[in-house]
C-alpha cells in the first residue's frame, strides 16, 4: 500500500489454526506465495511450474470456492489469488494440496501491490467477487473498487481481458459502473437486465453470494471488457 491509500480490508486472522492448518500455512504457502520483493518475470507464465496460455487474478478469493473452481476447471490458466485473511488462504491451501493444483499461486498482501508487482498487459481475466461493501457512509472511501483501483487494472490486463465484478449493494453496483466509465479504458456491454442479474455458467457461486440471496439482497454480476484505446469505452 502506498502513504495514502486506505486499507479496504478488516482482521487478518480469524479463528485459531489447527495443527493441519498451521502446517499448511508454514509449509506449502512459502511455496506457493508471491515473492513481490523480487521484480516479478517479464512472462507471468513462468510464476507456474507448467506450462499456462493465460494468467488469471482473483482479487479477495474469501473462502476460495471460486479460485478453485476456476484453476480445476481451466487447467490451460494460471490463477492467481490475493486474500489477506488467513482462514480463506488455509482453505485455498487445503484444496490446492488435496486436489493436486498445480496452476495456483498465492499473495496474502494487499492487492495494490500484487497489481503494481505484476508487468503491463500480462493478465487475460481478472475477478473482484463480493468485495467488502463498507456500508456505513463514513466507511465508503474505503471500498476497494475505485477510479484508482481501475487505473491498476487497466495497466495490467491486456486489451481484450475481461473484468468480472459482483456485488450485492445496488449502490456500490453503481458506483462501479461510474468508475469503470471514468476510467476510459473499460467497456461494459449489457443489453438486458439478465446481463448483470443472471451469474453466467462458469461463474460458480460463492459462500458470500449465497448469504446475500439467503438475506434477501439482489446480486450483480458485471463483466468489462479491457478496450484497446479509450475511445473504445462506452458505457
Amino acid at each position: 500500500m502506498t502513504s495514502h491509500e486506505l486499507r479496504s480490508f478488516g482482521r487478518r486472522r480469524g479463528r485459531r489454526m489447527s495443527a493441519r492448518q498451521r502446517a499448511l500455512f508454514d509449509d506449502l504457502l512459502p511455496r506457493l506465495a508471491l515473492d513481490l520483493a523480487s521484480p516479478c518475470a517479464s512472462r507471468v507464465a513462468s510464476l507456474f511450474p507448467g506450462p499456462v496460455k493465460a494468467a488469471w487474478l482473483e482479487i479477495g478469493f474469501g473462502g476460495a470456492e471460486h479460485l478453485i473452481w476456476q484453476a480445476r476447471h481451466h487447467p490451460e490458466c494460471g490463477l492467481i489469488g490475493c486474500e489477506v485473511f488467513e482462514d480463506g488462504v488455509v482453505k485455498a491451501l487445503a484444496a490446492i494440496e488435496e486436489q493436486a493444483l498445480s496452476n495456483v499461486r498465492l499473495s496474502t498482501q494487499d492487492a495494490r501491490e500484487v497489481l503494481r508487482w505484476l508487468p503491463e498487459g500480462s493478465l487475460r481475466r481478472a475477478f473482484v467477487l463480493f468485495p467488502d461493501p463498507w456500508p456505513k457512509k463514513r466507511h465508503v472511501k474505503r471500498r476497494l473498487v475505485s477510479p484508482e483501483l481501475f487505473a491498476l487494472l487497466a495497466r495490467v490486463l491486456a486489451p481484450g481481458a475481461e473484468l468480472r465484478i459482483a456485488t450485492d449493494i445496488g449502490d456500490y453496483a453503481g458506483a462501479i459502473l461510474l468508475a469503470a466509465r471514468a476510467s476510459r479504458t473499460f467497456a461494459w456491454h449489457a443489453e438486458a437486465p439478465s446481463d448483470w442479474r443472471t451469474r453466467p455458467p462458469d461463474w460458480p457461486e460463492t459462500r458470500y453470494e449465497a448469504k446475500a440471496r439467503k438475506e434477501g439482497r439482489r446480486c450483480y454480476f458485471l463483466k468489462l471488457l479491457r478496450t484497446a484505446c479509450p475511445a473504445d469505452a462506452t458505457i
